[in-house]
């Protein structure tokens, strides 16, 4: 009995050893991507640890009359982007938080197709384009988000003079688009900043033809604070991307004879990056519209940017 005892023990001690993981580590086991196992993983656009979404593109103004813009805040990426007469509006995604509005909403241009390619299938919110744009839009890799297409995901608000009261609710846009691609690798980097070149600054402007983007560093928030036309803002990026891109003119035009800018968002140029209240030089790369867009260092190594919001400013080279 007591040999059969020591066995029972034995076996026991071998057990319990088992279960416990081995090393130390709690019982939490790393991933080949080096995660650990039921972890909420870092999203591929701020480098927060969020749960990976949907994407949801949302096309808003940018006008004076637009201002103050509703849910920009939450977005995990703004494009600004070159419009009609030099003016400037928004591409906003979203993949972690979802505000309960974003807008004003306004038309989609050519240049969000090319744009939109490194994000999969997402889905696009816009009040609508010309006619002769539509065809383009139909033949696009992207869910198509109206008011026509999603009605019970618009609003329009009474304090706001049409066409800028135009509101669009993410999560009903997001119901409406059950297809939509979660958030994946587009090419950016996050962690520490290069060791050397940046450059000590607390303010950056950089201008289109008819507008103007203000970014002011703030130490205390640790994010840049943004200003449209000189107007101060709520908006505060953790990091700012002026990428220098080729813009030609579109064979597309408003009403008023003003032809479409054509912002090229593949091949490669310079960049200047603003992060941790320094500016850093670099190159952006992206071979072709279903790649993601690299940014590095004189040196070639990657440019990273700061954990928060990413604002891409799409500035003519």
């Amino acid at each position: 009995m007591r040999v059969r005892a020591l066995v029972l023990a034995m076996v026991l001690g071998v057990l319990l050893a088992g279960c416990g993981g081995g090393g130390g580590d709690g019982g939490g086991g790393q991933s080949d991507g080096g995660e650990t196992s039921g972890a909420k993983a870092a999203s591929p656009f701020t480098g927060e640890d969020v749960a990976a979404g949907p994407v949801l593109a949302v096309k808003v103004d940018n006008a004076p009359q637009a201002r103050p813009q509703v849910g920009l805040g939450d977005a995990d990426i703004v494009y600004a982007e070159q419009v009609e007469a030099g003016l400037s509006r928004f591409l906003a995604v979203f993949s972690g938080t979802l505000p309960d509005e974003v807008g004003p909403v306004r038309s989609a241009r050519q240049s969000d197709l090319e744009l939109l390619r490194q994000f999969g299938t997402p889905a696009l919110a816009y009040s609508g384009v010309q006619s002769a744009l539509q065809p383009e839009l139909d033949d696009a890799r992207l869910i198509q988000l109206t008011p026509g297409m999603a009605p019970e995901a618009y609003e329009r608000h009474d304090d706001r003079d049409a066409p800028h009261n135009l509101f669009g609710k993410p999560r009903e846009l997001l119901a409406a688009a059950p297809d939509a691609s979660d958030a994946a690798d587009i090419g950016f980097r996050f962690g520490d900043a290069p060791a050397s070149g940046g450059t000590d600054t607390t303010e950056e402007k950089v201008s289109f033809p008819a507008a103007e983007f203000g970014f002011s560093w703030s130490a205390q928030d640790k994010r840049w604070k943004v200003s449209l036309d000189g107007d101060s803002t709520d908006l505060a990026p953790a990091t700012v991307v002026v990428q220098h891109v080729t813009i030609t003119q579109s064979e597309f035009h408003d009403s008023s004879g003003a032809f479409t800018p054509f912002t090229q968002t593949t091949g490669e140029g310079a960049v200047t990056v603003l992060r941790d209240g320094k500016k850093y030089e670099g190159r952006w790369s992206r071979p072709d519209a279903d790649s993601g867009t690299t940014f590095t260092t004189p040196d070639g190594e990657p440019l990273r940017f700061a954990t928060g919001q990413v604002w891409v400013v799409l500035a003519e080279a």
